[in-house]
């Protein structure tokens, strides 16, 4: 039976799930919601996701939200072998360690900078979350300024989330990451390994990026 996937392009994590798809070579049945338009809500998603999430992932009846789990169970489950997710306790503990950081640190200073001028109609950015948002891409610059990837020497789940994260981020605001050539780095490194990276994510960070800086035109 295929594998279904509701998401929607403009999401990072939807992008991160379908560049893990890519690389285990997992074909996916591709079901948009548009969460703009409310389809989240409709009761024949909710039966299936009560979160009213995206990205929602349906494997013959197994479903599973929350983008990292997703890209987690697939590198377990369809992966060749185990390099995009590694078997070794320590050093898939560094994979789950920017995993989390991604999803607890990295984005989420993004989206609590950015997201009220985006999403919620509000007029001015705030001083104290963009320390944070510093605070985060220092991080993440010294995490990859000492080895190739974002946990070790070759590409591996954690990056996937990552860099949907780093190209949304990007295509808001182009000079994010000026002052942190480490990560330009990384982000072109994975670029030239990840299999049909621009269609699969960076067509929908754009799209996003675009809403972005339209948002934050009117209050700059």
């Amino acid at each position: 039976m295929p594998i279904d996937l509701y998401y929607m392009s403009l999401s990072a994590p939807c992008r991160a799930v379908l560049l893990t798809a890519k690389m285990v070579g997992v074909e996916l049945n591709l079901k948009t919601v548009n969460l703009m338009g409310g389809e989240q809500m409709k009761p024949e998603f909710l039966k299936i996701n009560p979160q009213h999430t995206v990205p929602t992932l349906d494997d013959s009846g197994f479903v599973l939200t929350e983008s990292r789990a997703i890209c987690a169970y697939l590198a377990n489950k369809y992966g060749k072998n185990d390099k995009l997710y590694p078997k070794s306790p320590k050093d898939r503990a560094v994979v789950d360690q920017r995993l989390f950081f991604d999803l607890g640190v990295f984005y989420s200073s993004f989206s609590d900078y950015y997201y009220p001028i985006i999403f919620r109609g509000a007029t001015s950015l705030d001083d104290g979350k963009k320390k944070k948002l510093d605070e985060a891409l220092r991080f993440f610059n010294m995490f990859v300024s000492d080895r190739d990837f974002a946990a070790g020497d070759h590409l591996t789940i954690a990056d996937l989330s990552l860099m949907a994260s780093a190209s949304t981020m990007e295509s808001v605001n182009p000079k994010i990451f000026d002052d942190y050539p480490k990560i330009k780095e990384w982000m072109e490194r994975c670029k030239n390994q990840i299999p049909d990276y621009h269609d699969l994510n960076q067509v929908g960070a754009e799209i996003f990026g675009q809403i972005g800086k339209s948002a934050l035109a009117k209050v700059q």
